[in-house]
């Protein structure tokens, strides 16, 4: 979710950002490498750990931010250095040792497993899909059955033809549009007659659509039977999480404390999310407010009120619905012959025992 003036992808179309050269603007150099306050003295003492982020910092990274500036990663002897959002992909930062952690979301982490990166997800930070079909407010378009034939705005993502597909048949529909890559934010292709219907971020693009006079009417995924999909996770590679068992535990003990405080307090959590990035959310504070008050009602916590906690069920029926439209290929972008394991591409293992916000 990036700030108001850059293009939001959806979690699980963004790389095509990158091949469409649309995140060039947003490079390493352009938010610093960031451990919260510190002194020379103290930070030797800490053990370093990275974690590379997916897009500008935003309120899916609310925890991460809450937990380096109350200072939860160094109470667990962590620094933290937070890598900003560049050219390579997260999955590829981590599957090639140059990241011990990642932001990333449930069907690109499946994507480069599939692909042979030595990648797993350790973390789930929002526990719903954070992605809606959208059509302008006044479109009269009640029913995704109604975008039969209509102009569809995407990503160029792989999934996206088939999850729409799914769900305007299950709507009623025959699930035939046509489709073109976007570029600009979804509420302005739509409002300016680029195309009928998009897939923007209930939890950011919904809300600044309504925020600029620009509201869409949304569909939600789940309402038509398709698998829930982790937007938005915590992954790393097997290889570190192998050899520094204790140091993952005590990192994802912080970042379990961040987001938990997330929910009990989202407004003071959001207002630290700021403070941690002036630069790129200052501008941006109502959004940032109203987005990270929905992320917590509604996001950051499954039906047990538990953060951090993913399931065999959300892995196997995204994963299955992946492998069997073809999506999941390997290294040489040929199809895989059969499903990826479910127990490689998550674990609980390394999560806290307290998980739950109470």
């Amino acid at each position: 979710m990036p700030s108001s003036a850059t293009p939001s992808p959806p979690n699980l179309s963004r790389r095509s950002l990158i091949a469409l050269g649309l995140g060039a603007g947003v490079t390493a150099a352009a938010i610093p490498w960031s451990s919260g306050p510190s002194n020379s003295a103290a930070a030797a003492s800490l053990t370093p750990v990275t974690l590379a982020l997916d897009w500008t910092p935003n309120t899916n990274h609310t925890g991460i931010f809450v937990a380096q500036q109350l200072g939860y990663f160094r109470e667990e002897g962590i620094e933290l250095k937070i890598v900003p959002y560049g050219s390579t992909a997260p999955e590829t930062l981590i599957s090639t040792y140059k990241s011990d952690f990642g932001i990333s979301y449930q069907d690109g982490t499946t994507e480069a497993y599939a692909a042979g990166g030595d990648i797993v997800s350790v973390y789930a930070i929002l526990q719903k899909t954070d992605v809606a079909i959208a059509v302008r407010a006044d479109s009269g378009i009640t029913t995704p059955a109604q975008l039969d034939g209509k102009t569809y705005a995407g990503y160029g993502s792989p999934l996206e033809a088939p999850m729409l597909e799914y769900v305007i048949k299950a709507a009623g529909g025959s699930g035939v549009f046509k489709n073109v890559t976007l570029n600009t934010d979804a509420y302005q292709a739509l409002y300016a007659g680029q195309a009928d219907f998009a897939m923007p971020e209930p939890s950011w693009e919904v809300i600044q659509a309504t925020e600029v006079g620009k509201p869409l009417r949304t569909f939600s995924f789940s309402d038509y039977g398709f698998p829930n999909i982790y937007s938005a996770i915590i992954s790393s590679s097997q290889r570190f999480l192998s050899e520094n068992s204790a140091l993952a535990k005590r990192f994802l003990s912080a970042v379990t404390r961040g987001y938990i405080y997330a929910v009990q307090r989202p407004t003071d959590a959001a207002n630290l999310l700021i403070k941690a990035n002036e630069s790129a959310l200052s501008g941006s504070r109502t959004l940032v407010l109203q987005s990270a008050l929905l992320e917590a009602a509604q996001y950051y916590t499954n039906t047990d009120g538990q953060v951090g906690i993913q399931s065999s069920q959300n892995w196997k029926a995204l994963t299955d619905f992946m492998f069997q439209n073809g999506i999941l290929t390997n290294a040489a972008g040929k199809a895989i012959s059969a499903s990826p394991a479910i127990s490689s591409l998550y674990t609980n293992s390394y999560l806290p025992t307290a998980v739950s916000v109470a």
